[in-house]
């Protein structure tokens, strides 16, 4: 691991301007339905020295989700799905962070939504860090990761006259995450 990290050491916040907290579920077993929160809180606290003793927490308002239809999302708010009313949020707290290459982290995490909480493994990719016009540090990751959403308490579905469900039961969390770092 020869990359030098030395400049992620800090408290970063997320900026949620410039950042998705995405996910992607099957549709009626033939095509992706996308969506997103487009309310989020989160910090980052980096060391690059050692990855390990990093860490992260993120806390996202359900009631934000959009799938770019409002019927949809009205029914993921309902108590069918998120229930929005008695779970008014979504948390992720690290755990644990392990480098797997210079550029490359595994950060796993107790994930809450709907009330349960799981652990939940997401792969990040570090796309770098710069300067903005403004004299504040910016940083950027990517960021992949799975979970069952039925672990969670989300089991809803419809079954299809031709085999298989209305809704899939594996559920992948998109991150593109920007932050700022703290002076």
């Amino acid at each position: 691991m020869s990359t030098d990290l030395s400049a992620t050491t800090g408290t970063w916040n997320i900026d949620p301007t410039h950042t998705v907290i995405g996910f992607t579920a099957r549709h009626a077993m033939v095509a992706k339905v996308r969506g997103s929160f487009s309310e989020f809180t989160g910090s980052l606290t980096l060391d690059g020295a050692d990855p390990a003793n990093s860490s992260a927490n993120l806390t996202i308002v359900a009631d934000s989700i959009d799938t770019r239809a409002g019927d949809r999302d009205t029914h993921l708010k309902s108590e069918e799905f998120l229930d929005v009313a008695q779970f008014p949020t979504l948390t992720f707290t690290s755990t644990s962070v392990s480098q797997k290459s210079d550029d490359s982290f595994v950060v796993t995490g107790n994930l809450t939504v709907h009330g349960v909480t799981k652990p939940v493994d997401v792969e990040f990719t570090l796309l770098g860090i710069s300067k903005d016009p403004w004299g504040g540090t910016r940083i950027g990751f990517e960021g992949r990761g799975e979970i069952s959403r039925k672990e969670f308490g989300l089991v809803w579905n419809v079954a299809l006259e031709t085999g298989g469900v209305l809704v899939s039961d594996t559920i992948k969390l998109e991150f593109d995450v920007e932050a700022v770092k703290q002076v």
